[in-house]
């Protein structure tokens, strides 16, 4: 997947392309159904499928202070774009200055003068242009006069009754990882939502207890889920594909230690009954599947061990991993 960061990083000589629009955090289902939507589309006119989006988050230009918090980095938004089959990524800058673009300039500038886009897929949510002015009906408009066709494809979401739906956003993705609910966070994506950084050392505690540890670095990328204990995998991301050792089944903690009264925040993952494991220096990446329970604080080093044999026993259940002496 090619990439570019800016409009004039375009080649003067590309192909008329299929085009698309949006942030894109999380790339969840609702984004899917547009971009595969796009996708193929694009290959059915032999057209090249490109989306357009942009960083930072317009919020963290225009509003501070309301800009969310990232599910994802901008290199994980990308590798997910890339495996749904895109063809090309146009990565805006977003300033004050392409904020004050209107709808017609910016249509003309990036999707026209740029891309030469003779089909946009789009949302039917989708606003740009200054203050947002630009919409659908706008880009219907401007499409009978610069000669592309315009697909929207309608809301996606989960019905709740016989009337009413809820519609899958980034804002759906984020409270639900926030508040530790990773398991419909996972519906909502359609995969499980991942926080990835390299392992580092840390207290040596969970050794020493026999349980242990992978330690991420501190601010790994990805929005990281509510403090607790949860059943997940373990993703050695340079190993290859068909390595054995590339996923693993982990119960992974997060929070500050507090019954040995940490004050750090960290994210840290026991492969299950692997003691063998040396992970410093490697990058991984932590998939949630469930929750397990809040992060407490402990009488004493009994009870912690009761309840960690219990957290792995409920991992096990939860990703269908057998007990070592199970397993054949």
């Amino acid at each position: 997947m090619q990439r570019w960061n800016a409009v004039s990083e375009i080649p003067d000589d590309l192909a008329p392309a299929a085009v698309t629009l949006g942030n894109f955090d999380g790339v969840h289902r609702g984004h899917r159904a547009v971009l595969t939507e796009l996708v193929t589309r694009a290959r059915a006119a032999e057209r090249i499928a490109v989306a357009v989006t942009f960083d930072p988050h317009p919020l963290a230009v225009l509003r501070p202070d309301a800009a969310p918090q990232m599910v994802g980095t901008l290199d994980q938004r990308l590798e997910l774009l890339d495996a749904l089959g895109l063809d090309a990524v146009l990565v805006m800058e977003f300033t004050r200055d392409l904020a004050a673009w209107s709808p017609e300039e910016f249509v003309r500038r990036v999707f026209c003068e740029g891309l030469h886009a003779d089909l946009v897929v789009v949302g039917q949510d989708t606003r740009f242009g200054a203050r947002n002015s630009g919409d659908v009906q706008t880009l219907r408009e401007l499409g009978r006069e610069c000669g592309f066709d315009l697909v929207v494809v309608g809301d996606q979401g989960d019905r709740t009754d016989a009337t009413e739906a809820t519609r899958w956003s980034s804002s759906q993705v984020r409270r639900l990882v926030i508040d530790g609910d990773v398991a419909l966070a996972t519906h909502v994506l359609g995969r499980h939502h991942e926080v990835a950084g390299v392992v580092v050392h840390g207290d040596h505690r969970g050794r020493t207890l026999g349980y242990p540890t992978a330690n991420l670095n501190q601010d790994p990328d990805g929005l990281i889920p509510a403090d607790g204990v949860y059943a997940g995998w373990l993703v050695r991301c340079a190993a290859p594909e068909n390595d054995p050792e590339r996923r693993l089944p982990a119960a992974v903690s997060i929070g500050t230690n507090p019954t040995f009264d940490g004050q750090q925040r960290r994210v840290e993952a026991y492969v299950l009954d692997r003691t063998d494991l040396e992970l410093y220096g490697e990058r991984v990446a932590l998939e949630f599947v469930e929750r397990l329970r809040p992060t407490y604080k402990f009488a004493g080093i009994e009870e912690l061990l009761e309840v960690m044999a219990n957290d792995v026993r409920q991992s096990r259940q939860i990703l269908g991993v057998p007990a070592p002496h199970d397993a054949g």
